[in-house]
């Protein structure tokens, strides 16, 4: 079993940045694909970004491309979000998720985190 935990998140103006923090416990990432998303109240969870754990390559959607950064900390077990130059629209409760290769594929990440609240002040 897989336990994720964000932090990270919290109340900025516009224009600045935030990092997020996905770490894990129980066991590491090898062989997932780890991945940030967010959702906002009426609306479904839009996936942001992911890691394959292994290679370090990167995906990103076409909303945070130029602004957000995931990386990762092989030592801490740790996935990180940093996000730049944030508006009012990235006010969300973002999430991260870790998926077996097949299960990203079918979108239905094995485990979630609890989420992290960020909100963006105009």
């Amino acid at each position: 079993q897989v336990q994720l935990v964000e932090s990270g998140g919290g109340l900025v103006q516009a224009g600045g940045s935030l990092r997020l923090s996905c770490a894990a416990s129980g066991r590491t990432f090898s062989g997932y694909i780890v991945a940030w998303y967010r959702q906002v109240p009426g609306k479904e969870r839009a996936i942001l970004a992911s890691i394959n754990w292994s290679t370090g390559g990167t995906v990103y959607a076409d909303s945070v491309k130029g602004r957000f950064t995931i990386s990762r900390d092989t030592a801490k077990n740790t996935v990180y979000l940093q996000m730049n130059g944030l508006k009012p629209e990235d006010t969300a409760v973002y999430y991260c998720a870790a998926a077996s290769p097949m299960a990203f594929l079918r979108s239905t990440p094995d485990y979630w985190g609890q989420g992290t609240q960020v909100t963006v002040s105009s």
